[in-house]
């Protein structure tokens, strides 16, 4: 394998430990920024993981899922601490915890990639817990910061969690600055502007107004869950609604729409932007209907916008 990948991802591949039944659990590889590569590659567009993972059993699952989704393996490095697990105790909707002190993917180390490699990815993703996980964060944001300067796109998914608490303010302005695109969610704007837990749609479209004030000329993907999503592009707005199916989970529904928009905006530049929401929203909902984080196929994603009767992205 010569040839270097056109979108990498950067940050944490984990095991999800998910729960089954009272007293029964499942485990399965996992991810933010992991999941995002995934459907990339997935959809079409030569993709890579760059990441550490530990050298056991989850480690070894991880570099074996990775290379049967088709990633670049060599963006993978597997080290000698232990893994970073993600117990998810609740299903619908997913709620989680982590166990990774001085795990795996702290350290990852960017100097080991391929030669290269920067100036062949034309997009590269960050987001999830790993920018909030020291020192992979301070890492992370600096090779953000220099392929920006080099000329790459860059997107940004918080992905909000607990532990993203007022520490987290100034790498959420730091990523929002560096980013062309910015994947957030309802929860995720309730967390990261720390709002009340009944607080009002006018709250969180203030939160929305906050994010868009950081990095106004960013495109910003608004997904709302079973209401679709909004896609604010070039001083416009525009709003899909999800077509229906038969919801299995909901688990790597948002990373299937970052990475949906993503491959439609580097695939399709010349589409109109309410052609890459719908093409983002059907696959956040081809994501709901299997177990985990599986993403959708193209084939899948384009049955979805025929079903819902929604013009076709091409």
């Amino acid at each position: 394998m010569n040839r270097l990948p056109q979108f990498v991802a950067a940050g944490e591949a984990l095991t999800d430990l998910l729960r089954s039944g009272p007293a029964a659990w499942s485990s399965q590889a996992g991810g933010s920024a992991w999941n995002v590569a995934r459907v990339v590659a997935k959809l079409g567009i030569p993709s890579a993981f760059a990441g550490a993972v530990s050298r056991d059993v989850f480690g070894a699952e991880l570099a074996a899922a990775t290379s049967a989704a088709g990633l670049d393996p060599r963006f993978l490095q597997q080290v000698e601490r232990a893994p970073l697990l993600a117990v998810v105790h609740e299903l619908e909707p997913p709620r989680y915890f982590f166990i990774g002190d001085d795990s795996a993917d702290l350290h990852f180390d960017a100097a080991q990639l391929p030669r290269g490699w920067q100036r062949a990815a034309r997009w590269v993703h960050f987001g999830g817990i790993s920018l909030a996980r020291e020192p992979l964060a301070g890492k992370l944001l600096a090779l953000a910061a220099e392929l920006k300067a080099q000329g790459a796109a860059i997107s940004y998914d918080p992905n909000f969690r607990a532990m993203m608490d007022e520490r987290y303010d100034a790498t959420l302005q730091r990523m929002a600055a560096l980013a062309d695109v910015i994947k957030v969610s309802d929860a995720d704007l309730r967390g990261l502007f720390r709002l009340a837990p009944d607080a009002d749609a006018q709250a969180c479209s203030s939160a929305l107004a906050g994010l868009r004030k950081l990095n106004p000329a960013a495109t910003i993907l608004y997904t709302l869950g079973q209401q679709g999503a909004r896609l604010l592009r070039h001083g416009h707005a525009w709003h899909a609604p999800a077509p229906r199916v038969s919801v299995t989970d909901s688990i790597g529904a948002g990373d299937a729409s970052i990475g949906a928009l993503l491959f439609s905006l580097m695939q399709y530049p010349m589409r109109e932007d309410g052609a890459h929401l719908r093409f983002a929203v059907a696959a956040g909902a081809a994501a709901c209907t299997a177990a985990g984080a599986s993403p959708p196929s193209l084939a899948q994603v384009e049955s979805l916008l025929v079903a819902a009767h929604l013009p076709e992205a091409g």
